[in-house]
């Protein structure tokens, strides 16, 4: 079984024990490493057999997936990691040049809809060709704002390089008073039920060692990002990694006024 994982620090409480081999994966099961993007491709293509993924293009190819119960990366306020950074007030960016990672599609559409509906501007999106990691790729090209997720948005923010920052779940939480979900766990509908059912149970044990673990994950997780000790271990405990009726319900509300299909059918 082939299943994916985001290569940021945001995993870690789900695939943590699994890599320290607390918990096993089903037999021939591997991880497979990548951003957001390139997993959502991954699972739709059937190259994957169980990933997370994006929860606006799990939402596009839904008819072809099955949605893991109880499992997901979502927020009830500030992200922290799903950020636009911008030179300028979001008032002032009105036919401005905005920067969009390709890496995280549900981010994409959650800016889009926060420009269209909230502050109620047209900026003139376009898409960084540098990887969303690549800070000083980023930098260089010509931009008023960037929108910048996972591990580079937490340095990005301790460096203090833009005046402007709008955490993107912040934003969301104000306007509708809801949680976000930004990415779920599905399977493809060819894997055996019984196949994704094993996968499934590791996942969720390894997500019950990792929130047991979390003092010990951010100190990993300070190694690998050079960020402070205290900071990652605030970011990992303000995520919520489950999916109950209330992330739901706050996920189709999303989709509806993306005008994303509103098909959530859970295994």
């Amino acid at each position: 079984m082939r299943i994916g994982r985001i290569g940021y620090i945001n995993c870690a409480p789900v695939y943590g024990a699994i890599d320290r081999g607390v918990v096993s994966l089903p037999p021939g099961g591997k991880l497979v490493t990548g951003t957001p993007a390139e997993l959502n491709d991954l699972l739709v293509a059937g190259e994957l057999d169980v990933s997370v993924i994006s929860a606006i293009e799990y939402a596009r190819h839904a008819r072809d997936l099955v949605l893991l119960p109880d499992l997901a990366i979502s927020c009830d306020g500030p992200v922290r990691s799903v950020a636009l950074f911008s030179r300028r007030t979001v008032g002032q960016l009105d036919g401005r040049t905005v920067l969009l990672s390709a890496s995280s599609r549900t981010s994409v559409a959650l800016l889009e809809l926060l420009c269209r509906d909230v502050w109620k501007i047209k900026p003139k999106f376009a898409e960084a060709r540098a990887e969303a990691t690549d800070l000083e790729a980023l930098s260089a090209l010509p931009h008023e704002a960037v929108l910048v997720i996972g591990d580079a948005a937490l340095q990005l923010a301790a460096a203090e390089t833009y005046p402007h920052r709008y955490d993107l779940g912040d934003e969301w939480k104000k306007w509708t008073g809801k949680p976000f979900v930004f990415a779920v766990w599905a399977a493809t509908r060819v894997v055996s039920p019984a196949a994704v059912q094993r996968g499934h149970k590791a996942l969720l044990e390894s997500r019950s060692w990792g929130l047991a673990h979390l003092d010990e994950l951010a100190r990993e997780a300070s190694e690998t990002t050079t960020l402070p000790v205290a900071t990652c271990r605030e970011y990992l405990s303000g995520l919520d990694y489950a999916f109950t009726e209330r992330h739901r319900a706050a996920l189709s509300d999303f989709l509806r006024r993306a005008g994303a299909p509103q098909y959530i059918q859970v295994a």
